[in-house]
């Protein structure tokens, strides 16, 4: 499984790291996930979704249920 935030979308980004000689190597900068339990409360099971930091306050903010059909919308939760 991919390292991708159900809910907002978030990826691995690449970029370099550059040495003090300005030498410069890839790398990669991985995403903050969490492998969280929900609870749907209008259908009254657990769900557990790969959310980032920044989804879980995304969550918080919106609702878990307006954030699933957003994410089930954009193709990120089957």
């Amino acid at each position: 499984m991919s390292r991708i935030c159900q809910i907002t979308g978030k990826k691995r980004m690449v970029g370099n790291n550059v040495s003090h000689a300005n030498n410069k190597t890839k790398r990669t900068f991985e995403v903050n996930l969490f492998k969280k339990k929900f609870f749907m409360p209008e259908t009254g099971e657990w769900i557990t979704l790969k959310v980032s930091a920044h989804g879980l306050k995304t969550i918080n903010k919106i609702g878990i249920e307006e954030a699933v059909k957003r994410g089930r919308k954009n193709g990120l939760i089957d």
